[in-house]
């Protein structure tokens, strides 16, 4: 893998004409986070991965830093987020529009995703984009800005989104996820729920089923 791009984002060129997995790292992590996965993935057809690198930094404890798409007061999290929405999404939406501008993607070849707080960010520009991207992939996520959200999601109707949560969450409840996949299915997308017995988390499990969500949109 190389350093480049806009976003410091996290590369993996395989093939000129595969289609690119873009996935959003979590609040306090960094693209190295998920950029790990890729060697759990192994596909019949190429495939190109992203992962870009949050804009902020955080202060996760005991003298580090990570990496955030908007500030958050974890306090918040057990909370419902449903009609929330974040000051610096709109602004977050835009650089992610503009580095797939840059880098010429074309939205039909491109699988977004993320992890709990890049998977808010990564359903925030499935349905902003321009056009309907291949897929969405949400790993520990939550519904969020549902009016907002209500407004834009008619024209994804007939896509097909993958879910993941951990029963025992204590971060992000499970529950969101739930509202998540019950706000996409009432407006037309169909939708792959893994509920595991676990927390805050991606286990095997949830990366085979997303293995095969993935195999299935290249």
């Amino acid at each position: 893998m190389r350093q480049a791009g806009p976003l410091q984002a996290i590369e993996q060129y395989n093939d000129p004409d595969a289609k690119w997995v873009i996935l959003f790292h979590g609040f306090g992590a960094d693209a190295n986070d998920l950029a790990g996965l890729v060697d759990f993935f192994q596909f019949k057809k190429p495939c190109n991965w992203l992962f870009p690198n949050g804009p902020l930094s955080v202060d996760i404890g005991g003298g580090w830093t990570g990496r955030a798409w908007w500030t958050i007061k974890m306090s918040e999290l057990e909370g419902d987020w449903t009609e929330r929405r974040p000051p610096e999404l709109n602004s977050q939406r835009e650089k992610v529009f503009k580095m797939m501008s840059s880098m010429k993607f074309e939205w039909k070849n491109v699988i977004l995703g993320g992890f709990s707080q890049g998977a808010m960010l990564a359903t925030e520009v499935f349905l902003e984009a321009p056009e309907t991207p291949a897929g969405l992939i949400c790993l520990s996520g939550t519904l969020l800005t549902k009016a907002e959200w209500s407004k834009a999601i008619e024209k994804r109707k007939g896509s097909h989104v993958f879910i993941s949560h951990g029963e025992a969450d204590q971060v992000l409840p499970h529950k969101g996820s739930i509202k998540l996949q019950q706000f996409f299915e009432e407006n037309g997308l169909k939708t792959q729920f893994v509920s595991f017995r676990g927390a805050h988390e991606i286990p095997m499990q949830v990366i085979e089923k997303m293995k095969s969500y993935i195999a299935e949109r290249l």
